[in-house]
């Protein structure tokens, strides 16, 4: 079928009265975003033939997978797209410099106790390496930032993460934490090394991944926000660079800046890594984003 039926006076009527186009309630901005989606699959119907059976199928793999939309949206690159687009928008506006951002990933939880710097994240036996990680939170111009927050939060070495964990044996809270830096900008924490994980297997998103001839596994990683008062919030995360998936992401995570290569001793992993937050434009350069997140009590 030729993409020229969508344009026809038919089905561009159609568009107009399923935005709302014409109807004086609503949002305007809303109504020409829909119109546009709706209009572009519409598009995709056509140039590629799509079947009844295949808009069907694409439904129901969507209303089976919805739990695990927060791994489709990396895994198909729209979060790292996100990414570049805010990265070129700053470049459009002068902004240069600071710590890449790179993606948050679906597995935060809000309410995770706020300790000082030099606290161990982990709570749980957990027979692996140890972690030690340090730096320094720097602004544009190199000053120390002060009442800066961290919030980490990591894989055990199985590669699950608490809350999350399908074994339900980690305690609420391991391996996260919100940590105040110390006055100078620095910061240091140690955790027991995490592992790469994958997709749940046979999930929705294994079976997109399956589909495109692509794995789901992501490599070793950390993630961090970074908070402060006058600065850009931060959302960014370390993959560590010997992972054999560092270079590989199927998230789209891993981002030059962003792979540091721990320097193993026995049973102990180093790594020294320093953030530099931009400056906050406004109030809403400070917040989180709008985000759905799990919310726990700590």
């Amino acid at each position: 079928m030729n993409e020229g039926f969508v344009k026809t006076p038919e089905i561009q009527a159609l568009l107009d009265r399923v935005a709302g186009v014409g109807v004086p309630d609503g949002n305007a901005r809303a109504k020409a975003i829909i119109r546009d989606l709706v209009e572009h699959l519409m598009v995709l119907v056509a140039r590629y033939e799509i079947s009844e059976d295949e808009v069907w199928q694409a439904v129901n793999f969507l209303q089976k997978g919805a739990g695990e939309f927060g791994l489709i949206m990396p895994g198909i690159g729209l979060e790292h797209f996100i990414d570049l687009y805010l990265d070129a928008r700053d470049a459009e506006t002068g902004k240069s410099g600071g710590t890449p951002r790179t993606i948050e990933g679906p597995l935060y939880v809000a309410g995770a106790p706020l300790v000082d710097t030099g606290a161990n994240l982990t709570q749980d036996p957990d027979d692996t390496t140890t972690l030690y990680m340090t730096g320094r939170i720097f602004g544009p111009d190199g000053e120390a930032v002060k009442d800066a927050i961290v919030h980490i939060w990591h894989a055990n070495s199985k590669g699950f993460y608490s809350h999350f964990d399908p074994t339900g044996e980690q305690t609420p809270f391991n391996n996260r934490r919100r940590l105040r830096a110390a006055e100078d900008g620095t910061y240091s924490f140690h955790s027991k090394m995490p592992k790469g994980y994958s997709v749940p297997p046979n999930g929705a998103t294994d079976q997109l991944m399956q589909l495109l001839g692509r794995h789901g596994n992501r490599p070793a990683h950390v993630h961090f926000f970074i908070e402060a008062p006058g600065y850009r919030r931060l959302t960014t995360q370390i993959n560590f660079g010997d992972d054999p998936f560092a270079k590989d992401d199927f998230a789209f995570g891993t981002r030059e800046g962003l792979l540091p290569v721990p320097n193993r001793q026995g049973d102990s992993a180093h790594v020294a890594f320093d953030f530099h937050l931009q400056r906050a434009d406004s109030g809403d350069d400070e917040r989180f984003s709008a985000r759905e997140r799990l919310s726990v009590a700590a």
